[in-house]
């Protein structure tokens, strides 16, 4: 079957246009606005979410950035489980945008379905922790570790819509909220 050259061009267009927004929306590509760099990077498969990080053999650290789209009213958090798989057990970094617009950022425990979400500390070291809101992404930027059990982890991301008092209010328990997990080595 011949296909006409002005159909052949629409679909090349077509085709690079596919191409070049699904370039543009890949970690590889993100500059951070403080121009700090990270040699690695995954897009996460749910929540539009991206992890970006340096791994520090001689220290076993990881230096992290943890990126989401989200309100201003949102929070995100990103974890490591060091236990098990999925959320109860993991050791997680949340931020949020404060009432007076600035970024908080904390460590806490996830010890049960219901976490209270309060400040606590983490079975391992997090250091340097903070965060930064723009253009409807929140970012957690932190050192964690050293690492303890190698450099694959199983990991955890979420989302949810709304802070009251300070603290974060549970997410959905549907849809992108409950494939939110997997495992990453930060040697790789």
């Amino acid at each position: 079957m011949d296909i006409p050259s002005g159909l052949r061009l629409l679909i090349g267009i077509l085709i690079s246009l596919v191409l070049v927004t699904s370039a543009q929306s890949s970690c590889s590509n993100y500059i951070f606005p403080n121009n700090e760099v990270f040699i690695s990077c995954t897009d996460l498969p749910a929540l539009q979410a991206q992890l970006h990080w340096n791994y520090i053999a001689s220290s076993r650290i990881v230096h992290i950035a943890y990126k989401a789209s989200q309100t201003s009213r949102g929070w995100i958090a990103w974890a490591i489980n060091p236990t098990g798989i999925g959320m109860v057990g993991s050791q997680a970094l949340v931020a949020f945008q404060n009432s007076n617009g600035s970024m908080i950022a904390y460590t806490t425990p996830i010890t049960s379905s219901s976490p209270s979400m309060q400040p606590g500390v983490l079975s391992f070291k997090v250091s340097n922790i903070s965060a930064t809101y723009a253009n409807n992404e929140m970012t957690i930027f932190a050192m964690v570790g050293p690492l303890e059990n190698g450099t694959t982890v199983n990991h955890v991301w979420q989302a949810g819509d709304s802070v009251m008092n300070g603290i974060p209010q549970a997410h959905a328990l549907s849809g992108p909220n409950i494939k939110s997990m997997g495992s990453i080595n930060f040697f790789s």
